[in-house]
């Protein structure tokens, strides 16, 4: 839409702006597939719902309902103001972005959407919704930091590079990386918006698996801020015995270690698997007290 036009649309008030916007969608509705391989479509399509397939590498799970009503129910109004955008698969399309849109869509009982449309092989099309999924400003940090490493992983990148396409500073997508690290009830949080990204970035400092749940406990359980954790953290790191005090131990084998973290994770304590050589061993479960023991008995269902 020109400038002029744009102008006029405001105008006349949202409305008419929105009036508008029907109108050139309505003038585009035959199928455009873009002649150069990988160019967006110099026109909007309008694409039956029903051809329309979600990309199964979309990197977004998590949708909120209610906001997913409140969509539904302006598209249900006002159609779709901003295009979704697809890619040619054999005789249907598959969705690059706009997922949201999509299921809104759908739920406002919409019988085709407008789209852009573009042709990519897997990496590309996988590359594109990262990028494009990343642009989203309602992502928490741990869908942006398992989209950053799905670009080094999946798409071959390096850290330099994704920093490098989503215009940040390597040490930015370094800090979202460092949460995949977390235990998974941790990185849950973060993921449910109960812990903030401050607070995961301070409990990373923290080396120990049983350490790092039991400063997310005291921040679950007192509301702590940001600084306060890092403060608690500093604490707990000064507090150290020293190496020369501990007594050796015998190192378990990757597979009873992954075993160990995870029922720590599991029970949110400290849990230490004592294996012989033999293949007999013991588990030791910490507690700090008489409901923290309760606690523990209601996670493993006692």
């Amino acid at each position: 839409m020109s400038q002029t036009n744009k102008k006029q649309g405001l105008g006349k008030g949202i409305r008419a702006l929105l009036d508008t916007i029907d109108e050139e969608l309505k003038t585009t509705s035959a199928p455009a597939v873009p002649a150069v391989s990988g160019q967006t479509a110099n026109t909007i399509s309008r694409i039956p719902l029903d051809q329309i397939e979600v990309n199964p590498k979309q990197p977004r799970h998590d949708f909120d309902e209610q906001a997913m009503q409140e969509l539904a129910d302006s598209i249900r109004l006002h159609d779709i103001i901003q295009p979704v955008t697809l890619v040619r698969a054999g005789t249907k399309y598959q969705l690059i972005s706009g997922e949201r849109r999509l299921r809104a869509s759908k739920m406002a009982g919409l019988k085709d959407i407008p789209a852009y449309v573009r042709t990519a092989d897997d990496q590309q099309m996988l590359e594109m919704a990262l990028l494009e999924n990343l642009q989203r400003e309602n992502l928490n940090a741990i869908e942006v930091a398992l989209s950053y490493k799905r670009l080094m992983d999946e798409c071959d990148l390096t850290q330099e590079q994704v920093a490098e396409r989503m215009k940040k500073e390597r040490s930015t997508v370094t800090n979202y990386l460092r949460l995949l690290k977390l235990p998974p009830d941790i990185q849950k949080a973060v993921r449910d918006g109960k812990l903030s990204m401050g607070h995961a970035r301070a409990i990373i400092g923290l080396e120990q698996v049983d350490q790092q749940l039991y400063a997310f406990r005291e921040v679950m359980n007192k509301g702590l801020s940001v600084r306060q954790v890092e403060a608690l953290v500093k604490d707990m790191m000064t507090e150290k015995v020293p190496a020369s005090k501990i007594p050796a131990a015998v190192k378990l084998p990757p597979a009873y270690k992954r075993i160990e973290d995870n029922m720590a994770s599991h029970l949110s304590t400290k849990v230490k698997i004592d294996r012989k050589k033999n293949g007999k061993g013991k588990i030791m479960i910490e507690f700090y007290s008489d409901s923290d023991l309760e606690r523990i008995m209601e996670k493993m269902s006692l």
